[in-house]
């Protein structure tokens, strides 16, 4: 990876951890779906300039918007009003740590429903080990206190599974259709848009409270979190290729509760920290990122 990609790569990282920070704050002054709303539109905004600007152009069969449309369902109004909802009711950090587990879901959830992936003992092993490590972060048997409640903490799971069933989704129906990643990304927002804008009288309303911090906490998360961190992931996956993107995971919850713990103060609890390393560990091992790689031959190094 070139110094470059490095950077932003660790600039994705931070960005993405950041949001549930910007989240966390932006609920105490609008309602879920008004959330939704305003960040689902910021981010349209800035990813359809750029794709203007790129000469790129939104795609013309209506099956294909057919597709976008579930995506757009899964991957940002359902998770995106699940993380908001939860937030009310649980902590930024422990969001952070929770949406951690999306890697380890989206991999059963495509052992299960691809036809090219196989169920072998070490993704069944690595899930199971991830299964503990959710169940420590929750801890389910302590009453509820400084951490937030259960149910906060539950439609937090509930977004990582949106997330992986997404990302299946798009294997399954669009891999083959050979939309460049910046369309895709582009549409997706634009019909979450129009799809949150749908829902949104049907939802509770209240008065919009436009403090500084929650003005503020909304336009990053719109503008930053959802569109320029989608353009830096879609240039890492060019760059670096989809795997090295992904592993992003690994630093996210890192950046979340350092981020939300400098920021707002939260608490962090032991099994917060034991949890999240057996479910990075559970993924890493799932995903045989463990196996000693070998070493390069002189002439190829040298060529790299």
């Amino acid at each position: 990876m070139s110094r470059v990609n490095l950077l932003l790569f660790l600039l994705l990282a931070a960005i993405w951890g950041a949001s549930y920070t910007f989240i966390k704050v932006a609920v105490g002054g609008l309602t879920p779906a008004q959330l939704v709303l305003v960040r689902v539109v910021l981010g349209a905004a800035v990813l359809y300039s750029v794709l203007r600007f790129t000469g790129g152009r939104l795609p013309k069969a209506l099956v294909v918007w057919g597709h976008i449309g579930v995506t757009a369902v899964l991957g940002m109004v359902a998770p995106f009003l699940l993380l908001a909802w939860g937030e009310q009711r649980t902590t930024a950090a422990m969001a952070g740590v929770l949406i951690a587990a999306t890697p380890l879901l989206t991999l059963a959830a495509s052992t299960v429903a691809l036809d090219t992936e196989r169920a072998t003992w070490r993704k069944i092993t690595g899930f199971g080990l991830g299964f503990v490590g959710v169940v420590i972060v929750i801890k389910p048997w302590a009453e509820e206190g400084e951490l937030g409640s259960l149910p906060g903490q539950l439609a937090v799971l509930g977004a990582a599974a949106c997330y992986a069933a997404q990302t299946v989704y798009v294997r399954k129906m669009l891999s083959q259709k050979g939309i460049p990643p910046l369309v895709s990304s582009t549409t997706q927002v634009i019909a979450a848009s129009v799809l949150q804008a749908a829902i949104t009288p049907f939802f509770a309303w209240q008065t919009p409270d436009l403090r500084v911090s929650v003005v503020v906490s909304i336009v990053l998360l719109g503008v930053v979190g959802t569109g320029v961190a989608y353009l830096i992931y879609f240039r890492l996956i060019t760059d670096a290729g989809a795997a090295t993107a992904s592993s992003v995971n690994y630093l996210v919850p890192i950046t979340a509760v350092a981020i939300s713990v400098g920021l707002l103060g939260e608490p962090i609890t032991w099994n917060m920290i034991v949890g999240t390393l057996v479910v990075l560990a559970a993924l890493a091992f799932a995903e045989n990122r463990l196996a000693t790689k070998p070493v390069a031959e002189p002439a190829k190094a040298a060529a790299d």
